[in-house]
């Protein structure tokens, strides 16, 4: 094998895992935080702290292989993706399902140095990640079930910094669920014309003229569990600070939609990173 191609195939892979697009990592990453800020009370053990932030990188990695490998007969067909590296031919899906299991085992072997409550709830998560992209085939709720398997990294973080997963953590959850699937939903409206030409389904397609009103309500309800969070920590004025701008933020992004356009539907999809952000500011500061 020459230079040459060794450099090809690491560029290949590197898109393939979107790897050049840090958006994915962010947003995921930030409710993992959340869960670890809490769970320690502000001071998370440093090797817990390590593992799930790489554990994040490993697994969104994994799941955007795993993703274009399963919808690797509808991306050409999409303007969107027609350029990834299966769909435009540079990478087998062989090659993407080796990188898939040798992703999942480097994140696997990150977890077998915690303890192992952790690890048993690694499989349920590598599970969801996996099964996540053929949703899209059988219903309607794709977003929701994303939601479902990338914020376990909530009940992993608890696991791991405490050895258990409390009330809190699952109130957590059920918030990150219900962001994955509001910002998920935004992502799906760019994709909504091509997705009603090859019949994938999505969020984007069941709410209909809905789908700005329905969101809204989610937003809605999300802060509520965000503000009952910080109710039951005890939390401060930071913390609601943080809230505040998030919930501006929902704001400015339901007026990016307003028209359904697709470039401001995948600019509310892209501020969803500084939703994230603000709340783990303020969480920061708060136990600063």
């Amino acid at each position: 094998m020459n230079k040459d191609f060794l450099r090809d195939r690491a560029q290949q892979y590197w898109l393939l895992g979107r790897f050049d697009k840090p958006i994915g990592i962010l947003i995921l990453l930030w409710p993992a935080l959340w869960a670890l800020w809490v769970a320690s009370n502000g001071k998370p053990d440093l090797l817990v702290l390590t593992v799930i932030c790489a554990g994040v990188v490993l697994m969104r990695a994994a799941g955007c292989v795993i993703n274009d490998y399963a919808d690797r007969e509808f991306d050409p067909h999409v303007e969107r993706t027609k350029q990834r590296p299966i769909a435009a031919g540079k990478v087998s899906p062989k090659e993407a399902l080796i990188l898939f299991v040798v992703l999942c085992l480097l994140a696997f072997a990150l977890v077998l140095l915690l303890n192992l409550y952790t690890i048993l709830l690694s499989f349920i998560a590598a599970f969801l990640a996996a099964s996540y992209p053929f949703m899209k085939r059988y219903t309607h709720l794709p977003q929701a079930y994303l939601g479902i398997a990338f914020g376990f990294a909530v009940p992993m973080a608890f696991s791991a910094q405490t050895n258990a997963i409390p009330f809190i953590a699952w109130v957590m959850y059920l918030a990150v669920v219900l962001w994955a699937l509001v910002y998920d939903t935004m992502y799906a409206m760019v994709d909504k014309e091509d997705d009603l030409k090859i019949g994938v389904k999505s969020t984007a397609i069941l709410f209909g003229n809905h789908d700005r009103e329905i969101m809204a309500a989610l937003q809605l309800l999300i802060l509520a569990l965000l503000l009952s969070i910080g109710k039951m920590q005890n939390l401060g004025s930071f913390y609601y600070a943080g809230l505040a701008v998030a919930a501006g933020l929902s704001v400015y992004q339901q007026k990016l939609i307003f028209h359904r356009d697709r470039a401001l539907c995948f600019k509310a999809f892209l501020n969803s990173n500084w939703f994230g952000l603000a709340v783990f500011t303020g969480l920061l500061l708060d136990y600063l």
